[in-house]
């Protein structure tokens, strides 16, 4: 199963994933012929009220990424509990024994992901004083005092001993048994609010997916406290217009599909939040209607500054698709949020904790307000996509505010423009920073543009004529994905080139 993938790749990639993370996944079940969708993401500690986290917060204007307040409940090994009960077939220890061996007896570390490893230590090192205390960090992660360096052998035994544990007592043991016990007591040592209580409390979730249909293709996201809405709503916008006719790459789709972003990252900042303290609307949000409305806003002559949600109020990830001879269909992501999370390890335990706390506001009119035992705003998200109600393609998009817009780059190159599978995730990609944000910031100045080379100079000078701020860098994200042909019998794959990935067939 997919979960034991991802238990490989909290090995081999940690600036990634991790079972202190959380996980997202959406499941084309072949018996049912309907998608799944899986929510297993972590809460704020029940024990931390917001005038208490203000308080410890002192002058700072939002919670910090790394440290003991941006840690919430890590969710990802109550997501494969969640997925191995409803649809697996092995045994856990049969899905876990790669894992456990790989950790035992090392892995190599590849090209991208040695890098980002490296960039990660020396963060932690530079904020040690934010940490608190590195000396698990340095244990775990570093070979003879260093990160790893491409194909450098890599094992984490305390990481085997741990999984070993959940092979043989379950997701369970993770959440109510030694292992539960053992975090909390690093969590009291370390200064983290959370308890085991808030381990034992917390739950994955099976929730329904949310959809839209582009021309004639259904996709399909997960709801907040996700953001794969803002995928849906760009995509019926742009619906209103003629994507095709504009050419692939020209001034014109780039400006329609930047400007589409923002106005679902408007409404992305104020309403995508835990629907357990928010009544998010979400059939207006995704109803035609609304977006032509909402479609009216964009000119084609020049850019938007500002823009407000339409309705009033009520990283580093890894990325996993798979297909089996069954039919069956997984989409399936999972992050500590930023690269290694908060740079923070339980004792002995062999992976570090995420910072998705970092996600919350700290106004207390803002419906993403910090909140005991809520569940953050996520930048995660799993996609996929039916034609005539039977399964096309699963895929994702890693790399934070660029994930829609990744998942929308990736349909029109598709739908709109005929590109293979491969094709559709090689091209070059746009990625806006600089919108309004579930955390409190506001855009005022229309945000920056990052263009990826293969985009002409001549498309460069036009959009910046229309008002766009065009700047240097910008992180264009990781694709992978599996298609079915249908007419043909066989699954097709893409891999990310700008990042380590692989696509395999068995």
């Amino acid at each position: 199963m997919l979960y034991g993938r991802n238990a490989v790749l909290a090995l081999a990639e940690p600036t990634g994933c991790g079972l202190g993370g959380d996980l997202f996944a959406i499941v084309w079940d072949p018996q049912t012929k309907r998608v799944h969708g899986l929510n297993a993401s972590g809460r704020s500690p029940r024990g931390l009220s917001l005038d208490t986290l203000r308080e410890l917060l002192g002058e700072r204007k939002k919670i910090p990424a790394l440290g003991p307040l941006s840690v919430s409940v890590p969710g990802a090994v109550s997501g494969w509990g969640a997925l191995h009960a409803k649809f697996g077939q092995l045994s856990l220890a049969d899905v876990l024994a790669p894992a456990i061996r790989y950790a035992q007896e090392g892995i190599p570390i590849p090209q991208t992901i040695a890098h980002h490893w490296r960039t990660n230590v020396a963060s932690f090192e530079r904020q040690e004083k934010e940490i608190g205390d590195l000396a698990n960090v340095r244990k775990t992660f570093l070979i003879d005092g260093r990160a790893p360096a491409e194909g450098d052998v890599f094992a984490n035994p305390d990481l085997a001993r741990t999984l070993e544990t959940i092979a043989k007592h379950g997701a369970d043991a993770f959440y109510k048994g030694e292992l539960a016990e053992r975090m909390d007591a690093y969590f009291r040592r370390v200064g983290c609010f959370l308890r085991k209580e808030d381990l034992a409390a917390h739950t994955a979730d099976w929730v329904e997916p949310i959809s839209t249909t582009y021309r004639g293709v259904e996709v399909f996201e997960l709801p907040p406290n996700g953001q794969g809405l803002a995928a849906l709503q760009m995509l019926n916008v742009l619906e209103g217009f003629d994507l095709k006719s504009m050419g692939r790459g020209s001034a014109d789709l780039l400006h329609v599909l930047v400007e589409s972003k923002k106005l679902a990252f408007a409404d992305r900042a104020r309403l995508y939040v835990d629907p357990d303290f928010f009544d998010v609307p979400l059939e207006r949000l995704l109803s035609k209607e609304y977006a032509a409305e909402r479609r009216k806003l964009i000119d084609l002559e020049k850019t938007l500054p500002a823009v407000d949600a339409g309705l009033p109020d009520g990283g580093d990830t890894i990325y996993l698709c798979t297909a089996d001879g069954s039919g069956m269909m997984v989409s399936l992501i999972q992050s500590n949020f930023r690269g290694m999370g908060s740079g923070l390890v339980p004792d002995g335990l062999g992976f570090g904790l995420q910072d998705r706390g970092e996600l919350f506001a700290l106004d207390s009119a803002h419906p993403n307000v910090y909140a005991p035992g809520k569940r953050p705003f996520h930048t995660i998200i799993p996609a996929f996509a039916t034609k005539d109600g039977a399964p096309w393609m699963a895929f994702g998009v890693m790399g934070g505010d660029l994930q829609p817009q990744g998942h929308v780059q990736i349909l029109v190159n598709r739908i709109d423009f005929g590109l293979g599978i491969q094709e559709a995730g090689d091209a070059p990609r746009f990625e806006h920073t600089g919108s309004s944000e579930p955390t409190g910031p506001v855009m005022t100045d229309g945000g920056e543009l990052h263009l990826e080379r293969g985009i002409g100079a001549d498309v460069r000078a036009e959009l910046e004529k229309r008002g766009h701020r065009i700047t240097r860098g910008g992180y264009f994200g990781g694709y992978q994905a599996i298609e079915w042909d249908a007419a043909r019998g066989v699954y097709l794959g893409a891999t990310e080139m700008r990042k380590d990935g692989q696509v395999c067939g068995y």
